[in-house]
């Protein structure tokens, strides 16, 4: 079995694609309860994005939760090019016998625009190429920790990622142009519930797991956080997987 947190696409389509392969499922962990019973299962695996080179909140406190397992067991990091010690981090509260972290589209458009779409697109037949090897490693237990975790990754990893975690997901720069038709795709699609409507607007409110799936999949892209997003694009891997 495996466990997948995602935002814009990316890990569901890394847990689904492993799976496919390894004729096993995927399940999206967020308002997963109880906690499926891991007996039986030859594998588990948690598929996540890294965010600001850390494991996301909602998915060290699922990893805590699952139960010890006899299983193989395996987690996969996607990220825009480096993942700290995240795999690391994950293996204090779940412990894992392969790491791995896999490079996908960047699409924290917070901090930057989207990448091009022949970058993008060579990058997701890159990650699908390492899948196959990854698959077969998985398949024959084979214990592996190929990890990027780059430059001065305890710094990342810690005093970054902790900032991250306490100013970076504010949610008040968050707000909808003139554009949004109250749709309410935002808030139906949330995956921290945190989104409300009000006078068909959509409200945020103070838990938010900062996947910015609300503001990238926005159809009329009328979602924005502060300024800095007026002018950068969207991603979500939909459009890439027709």
């Amino acid at each position: 079995m495996i466990f997948y947190f995602s935002g814009t696409g990316n890990s569901r389509w890394v847990a689904r694609t492993l799976a496919d392969r390894m004729g096993d499922r995927a399940c999206d962990l967020i308002g997963l309860d109880p906690i499926p019973d891991l007996q039986g299962e030859s594998r588990v695996g948690l598929v996540f994005p890294v965010y600001a080179w850390g494991v996301p909140g909602v998915v060290a406190e699922f990893a805590a939760r699952l139960p010890k397992t006899d299983a193989f067991t395996f987690g996969v990091g996607t990220c825009g090019a480096e993942a700290g010690l995240a795999l690391k981090q994950l293996a204090r509260v779940f412990p894992l016998d392969s790491s791995y972290s896999l490079v996908m589209p960047s699409n924290y458009i917070l901090a930057e625009d989207v990448e091009g779409d022949s970058q993008i697109r060579q990058k997701l037949a890159d990650a699908s190429w390492r899948m196959d090897r990854m698959a077969e490693e998985i398949k024959a237990r084979k214990k592996v920790y190929q990890v990027k975790e780059g430059p001065a990754a305890w710094l990342k990893s810690s005093l970054i990622h902790t900032g991250f975690d306490r100013f970076a997901r504010n949610t008040r720069p968050f707000r909808a142009d003139d554009r949004c038709n109250g749709c309410g795709q935002c808030a139906r699609d949330c995956p921290a519930g945190t989104i409300t409507l009000t006078d068909g607007k959509p409200v945020w409110g103070k838990e938010c797991y900062q996947c910015l799936h609300c503001l990238n999949a926005c159809p009329q892209q009328a979602i924005q956080y502060g300024k800095g997003t007026e002018k950068r694009g969207r991603y979500t891997i939909e459009k890439y997987l027709e």
